[in-house]
């Protein structure tokens, strides 16, 4: 099958798009499609975070849940929001960690693409969603593809950050080799969670410590 998706990573998951299993994923939501059903993000942004950021410039793996469903929201980068889209709570409570951690100002834009474009990977385990229907697309193959995305980084990368927020991104760190990569947990920014262990978790000043540490540039989280 082919499958348009920046070409660094077509190469490394090529064998991925030829399973049966894929080709169920694509079989699922075009028969949404023609059932009427609204499916976020649009077609063209699904394989955002990779579009974003190669595989070769990969630093930082944020790994969310699956996409925002309602009208708008979902862009392919987990968390993020597209310009001018009001915040949704879990991200305002991201800026404010930033802000108590880091010193930001909180941003005008929910949009994290300037953090994708600097080497955080901000993944979503599931890459699809009916509209406001949360998790409806939970079991339709997408957690076995972008558990072979975390495999493979794991595998072909050395020193990545992966920050993993909240139980279900915890359920990942199986697929990381922790002796050649570097886990900070927390809990979810959720406003169920957050006073929990996310806030004060310093995951960004602790992230760009260990990049300076490895002779990397630093994230420089500020937003517009």
């Amino acid at each position: 099958m082919d499958v348009k998706i920046e070409p660094s990573w077509k190469a490394l998951l090529d064998d991925e798009f030829q399973q049966p299993y894929f080709a169920q994923i694509v079989s699922h939501l075009k028969t949404e499609k023609q059932m009427g059903k609204t499916i976020y993000p649009p077609g063209r942004l699904i394989f955002n975070a990779f579009a974003q950021t190669p595989f070769d410039c990969v630093k930082v793996v944020l790994l969310g849940q699956d996409p925002y469903h309602g009208p708008g929201q979902a862009h392919g980068l987990c968390f993020s929001v597209p310009d001018g889209v009001a915040f949704p709570p879990s991200l305002v409570n991201i800026f404010q960690e930033l802000h108590d951690d880091v010193g930001v100002p909180m941003p005008r834009s929910g949009d994290l693409t300037p953090w994708a474009r600097q080497g955080v990977l901000l993944l979503n385990a599931i890459l699809t969603v009916r509209a406001g229907e949360p998790a409806s697309h939970s079991k339709i193959g997408w957690e076995r593809f972008t558990d072979a995305v975390i495999r493979r980084i794991s595998e072909q990368k050395t020193g990545v950050v992966f920050l993993l927020w909240g139980r279900f991104a915890q359920s990942k760190e199986a697929l990381i080799d922790t002796r050649r990569h570097h886990v900070l947990k927390a809990a979810h920014p959720s406003p169920y969670s957050a006073e929990r262990g996310f806030f004060g978790c310093r995951h960004f000043s602790r992230t760009n410590a260990i990049l300076m540490q490895q002779k990397q540039s630093p994230i420089d989280w500020r937003l517009p």
